[in-house]
């Protein structure tokens, strides 16, 4: 018998489900409109616009500079071309922290202004008011443990984090806030698989990782490092599906050599 069943559209019920079900749900990142249309026709169940589009799209070497103005171009991109997916976006760093009235007008904004159909902050017990706040208003808020590369500063570093008992045991008890605060999902980045497992089972709510193992209840990946367009980029939990970094290049140098041998355009491809 078959877990999986097929929704003409993704909603957080729908992901609440597909937990209860044992069917793994499939996340991957998109920030324009092109590339997100063929996730979404290709039957991925959510779409995050990530933050990451400040590295990706940008070349930022962090998440940091990304603007909420920005977000919500590369968000409403990505809604524009999505039929199926739950569309997810980041809040961007500095758009809620410490200022939860400033938080609820950041998240009103991206709804308001992309079409999305869900926010996603960092951080636990220190973003609860804010968490709050923003349910109250009906936009739905997907949590971000573990690794929060909006807090690169602070950790230094961009190593697996909880592998400290006190450090996991903040996780375990921020993840329950973040359930009990109203929170459709969490995403838990770069933990021992071991805890990340300890969390998914312990919640109601769905668990999807990335670098946390194969006992949560999905999987996130960012698109270009799955792809190979960024070929820059070999964590251990990255698995490279394609390698279109030399695809692409390749694709171009032949592009460069018919033009100069004047090969292109041909008879054929001209009036």
């Amino acid at each position: 018998m078959s877990v999986h069943k097929e929704f003409k559209r993704i909603t957080t019920h729908s992901l609440m489900e597909m937990k209860q079900r044992g069917e793994k749900i499939s996340m991957l990142t998109s920030y324009d409109y092109s590339l997100a249309k063929i996730v979404d026709a290709a039957g991925i169940d959510a779409i995050l616009v990530g933050d990451s589009a400040s590295n990706v799209m940008a070349g930022h070497e962090t998440t940091l500079p990304i603007t909420l103005d920005q977000m919500i171009y590369h968000a409403s991109s990505v809604v524009r071309g999505v039929e199926r997916a739950l569309v997810v976006v980041d809040l961007p760093f500095g758009s809620y922290q410490g200022n939860s009235k400033e938080a609820l007008n950041s998240a009103i904004r991206i709804m308001k202004e992309s079409g999305a159909h869900a926010i996603k902050m960092e951080g636990g017990d220190e973003i609860l008011e804010s968490v709050k706040r923003i349910l109250t208003a009906g936009v739905p808020v997907m949590g971000h443990l573990g690794l929060t590369p909006q807090s690169i500063y602070k950790f230094g570093t961009y190593t697996v984090r909880a592998t400290e008992d006190e450090e996991a045991e903040k996780l375990i008890n921020d993840s329950k806030k973040l359930e009990e605060a109203g929170c459709f999902a969490l995403v838990l980045e770069k933990i021992p698989a071991h805890l990340a497992t300890k969390v998914a089972e312990n919640l109601n709510i769905p668990v999807i990782g990335i670098g946390a193992g194969n006992g949560v209840d999905g999987q996130v990946l960012v698109l270009h490092d799955m792809l190979g367009i960024n070929n820059q980029f070999n964590p251990r939990f990255l698995r490279r599906y394609l390698n279109l970094y030399e695809d692409i290049k390749g694709a171009v140098g032949n592009y460069i050599s018919d033009v100069k041998s004047k090969d292109f355009p041909s008879e054929k491809e001209s009036y």
